[in-house]
């Protein structure tokens, strides 16, 4: 069951990795490093609540080691030549297996996790952005991610806390791009880098396309901004009241954005 809370403005709010719902059938076949969920995008939800009125968001409540929403259904990966997780992930972000040893996905397993959990995402997806854009004339979509600032199998050394995504600029009007890193960089103990590690996931690249009205952008934001980078995960609410203003203007910017004539 995809959560979708809609509203009129042009903005909607993708959620593809805060779930934590595994079936059981699933869950028996993980072993202790997967049942501990561990790359879990940690109340990112939560964080995004409240920010701004009359915005769109579509979440799935499934976890990402059941399959991963944020990857092409295809297979292909998003970073050719780097360490990464695949569209049903056979590891953790440290590298480590997360399948007990005979119990790893097969072809015939992904697909149907395929068409039980990633199309309906999408559809319900693309469906938010066709009717705000249909309101509008555009549609903007604001991927929310958040990941350890830490992880030496993705990136080396520590990454910024605001992790802007366009795809080199492909994926949304000049103007969008450039009021995002405005605000990140005018976000006072806060670091920020555009199109760095992550420039953006098989979302934000699929639905990007500016020429047809439909502009994606992603915020991969380091979760020690907001919560503990270790188990439990402790929410801070101190914290992520300071960056959940920031996010507030960035996300009420983007609502009442328009392009140029």
């Amino acid at each position: 069951m995809i959560d979708v809370t809609q509203g009129s403005s042009p903005l909607v709010l993708g959620l593809p990795h805060t779930g934590t719902d595994v079936p059981p059938e699933i869950w028996d076949c993980l072993n202790e490093t997967g049942k501990a969920l561990a790359d879990t995008d940690w109340h990112i939800h939560d964080l995004y609540t409240g920010l701004a009125e009359d915005i769109t968001t579509v979440r799935t409540p499934i976890h990402r080691y059941v399959i991963d929403v944020n990857r092409d259904p295809a297979g292909i990966s998003l970073y050719p030549g780097q360490n990464t997780t695949t569209l049903v992930p056979l590891t953790d972000f440290d590298g480590l297996p997360i399948w007990q040893e005979g119990k790893e996905p097969d072809e015939a397993e992904i697909t149907r996790r395929r068409d039980a959990y990633h199309a309906p995402y999408h559809a319900a997806l693309e469906a938010e952005l066709e009717r705000v854009k249909a309101i509008h004339g555009f549609a903007i979509l604001y991927d929310c991610h958040s990941i350890r600032g830490d992880i030496p199998f993705l990136f080396e050394g520590r990454l910024p806390d605001f992790n802007v995504g366009t795809n080199m600029g492909k994926t949304c009007d000049p103007g969008i791009e450039a009021l995002t890193v405005a605000h990140c960089e005018a976000a006072e103990g806060y670091n920020s880098v555009l199109n760095g590690r992550f420039k953006g996931g098989w979302t934000t690249r699929h639905y990007g396309r500016p020429a047809e009205g439909l502009h994606a952008i992603q915020m991969e934001l380091a979760q020690a901004t907001y919560c503990q980078e270790s188990p439990p995960w402790t929410y801070l609410p101190e914290r992520a009241e300071q960056l959940r203003a920031h996010l507030t203007n960035i996300l009420t910017d983007l609502k009442n954005w328009r392009p140029s004539a």
